[in-house]
């Protein structure tokens, strides 16, 4: 009797040792575990940096005073550092016919600017890239507009003074550029947009 039972508590044990390996392989050929994202992915790679600026638009009204105080033309090419969903090039390129690149590491941002320009029929005069801001290449910009954070500003201000050509205009919307005085300040809608112009001689402090 005592051998009956030993042996029905083997056969028990044996069942459910089969039902946990099957419902574990069942969990692996449908997925169902844990997924670890592919590498392989860029886009998901860019997803998972931590993103220097938060995501905040520029008032559509602080755009246009923004370019009317870089005075854009048909003539310029304006680069958006951090162009977000490319209101600002996209407003450059059908208000006055310049050409626009906008720059901004999130994929999501890229695909929201390109769909708002094939909308407002400006692709021939826009395009977006998917780029680290101080990776990018701005010597060809004529105008480049920033919306960023102070130590952003900072930062990038080397880089702007080494690449960019004199006479470009830097437009920023609410922060400044340390101790790089601007030429014009500007209050609107609780705003402020500041102006400088790349001069023709920098000195070398600035530059590092």
């Amino acid at each position: 009797m005592q051998q009956r039972q030993i042996l029905r508590l083997l056969a028990i044990g044996v069942s459910i040792s089969s039902l946990v390996f099957v419902g574990c392989s069942q969990q692996r050929r449908f997925g169902t575990e844990p997924q670890t994202e592919s590498k392989s992915n860029p886009g998901i790679r860019v997803l998972q940096r931590q993103l220097d600026v938060p995501y905040v638009p520029t008032p559509q009204p602080v755009v246009e005073r923004m370019l009317e105080i870089a005075k854009v033309n048909r003539h310029d090419v304006v680069y958006d550092l951090g162009s977000g969903d490319g209101r600002l090039v996209i407003t450059a390129a059908r208000k006055y016919g310049a050409r626009g690149v906008g720059i901004d590491i999130n994929p999501r941002r890229i695909q929201e600017a390109n769909t708002n320009a094939k909308e407002a029929g400006v692709t021939d005069l826009v395009e977006f890239r998917q780029q680290d801001l101080f990776q990018t290449d701005l010597s060809s910009a004529t105008v480049v507009t920033l919306y960023l954070l102070p130590r952003i500003n900072l930062k990038l201000r080397p880089k702007l003074l080494q690449e960019l050509k004199p006479g470009t205009r830097i437009v920023s919307h609410n922060y400044d550029m340390g101790d790089w005085k601007p030429e014009r300040v500007e209050q609107i809608n609780g705003s402020t947009i500041y102006l400088w112009t790349v001069p023709e001689k920098v000195s070398e402090n600035s530059r590092s």
